[in-house]
């Protein structure tokens, strides 16, 4: 099929996907896809609400901002090709594109941002403006009155490229957000791996090796750009995998785990059921 043929909305999701912008459509009423039957209710075993990582295989749009890809063969699979055709729009993930969206509702918002935060990238919405700057953090909403922000685990709505110099994320637009110090919560003992011969030592492989293997782990999650969630499952399962039954793996190595994926994003829940779901799945 020619380009010109596909949908607009499509269109425009594969022009930003080649730019490394993870995309997904909305319906009508600027909302994602809702999940299918056999996600719906946590069925599948993962990411339905956004709750849980797991082994979630669905081929369709399901998961909302979760599903957001730069993957063309995703973006142009038979699953999605009908969802297209019923898309108004296009939004993207502005965490996993390394980017926060300030989204101002409203007049008054955007006279307090013009007042307040530094110049960057503005594109207008209906009723206020999306001010874009370079750099991620944790999504909030009513930081202050008409005024929320958009990065890791949530989408905002594609409205055109905008005007201006996108500038690097300031702290006073990541002091809105913080409520008190930033912490990341270790791994709870009950997701350890129970100790079994060995000593801690892996039998058939030397520490280093375990070393270095925890090290790809982290870079693995810090580097995902889209698709976080399934990012954090596939890497703690690989990990299991090799390691979780000799019994080399310590509290220490799980909470240099837990640690990466919450950097990017996650919460100490969604660590927790991923670390559980692959386990289920190794049988361990």
């Amino acid at each position: 099929m020619s380009s010109c043929a596909l949908p607009e909305p499509q269109r425009t999701a594969l022009t930003l996907a080649a730019t490394g912008v993870p995309v997904l459509p909305l319906r009508a009423g600027k909302a994602p896809f809702a999940n299918c039957h056999r996600c719906a209710d946590n069925a599948c075993g993962g990411r339905p609400n956004m709750k849980t990582a797991g082994p979630c295989r669905c081929p369709g749009v399901c998961h909302a901002w979760a599903a957001a890809t730069t993957d063309p063969a995703v973006l142009t699979s038979p699953a999605w090709k009908a969802v297209w055709r019923r898309a108004v729009t296009v939004a993207y993930h502005p965490g996993a594109a390394g980017l926060t969206v300030v989204d101002l509702d409203d007049a008054a918002a955007v006279d307090w941002a013009r007042a307040t935060l530094p110049a960057t990238r503005t594109v207008e919405t209906t009723r206020g403006e999306h001010w874009i700057y370079q750099g991620a953090m944790t999504s909030h909403n009513a930081v202050r009155p008409g005024v929320d922000l958009k990065s890791t685990m949530s989408y905002a709505r594609y409205l055109g490229t905008g005007t201006g110099t996108m500038t690097a994320l300031p702290d006073v637009v990541r002091a809105l957000a913080v409520k008190g110090p930033p912490t990341v919560q270790p791994a709870p003992r009950s997701v350890s791996v129970p100790a079994r011969s060995g000593g801690g030592q892996c039998p058939h492989r030397t520490p280093a090796y375990l070393e270095r293997g925890i090290a790809m782990a982290e870079q693995r999650i810090t580097e995902a750009r889209s698709a976080v969630h399934a990012a954090v499952y596939r890497t703690f399962l690989a990990v299991l995998s090799t390691h979780g039954r000799c019994g080399c793996l310590t509290d220490t190595h799980i909470t240099r785990l837990f640690t990466a994926a919450q950097t990017k994003g996650e919460t100490l829940r969604h660590c927790t059921d991923a670390w559980t779901n692959a386990r289920t799945t190794l049988g361990l």
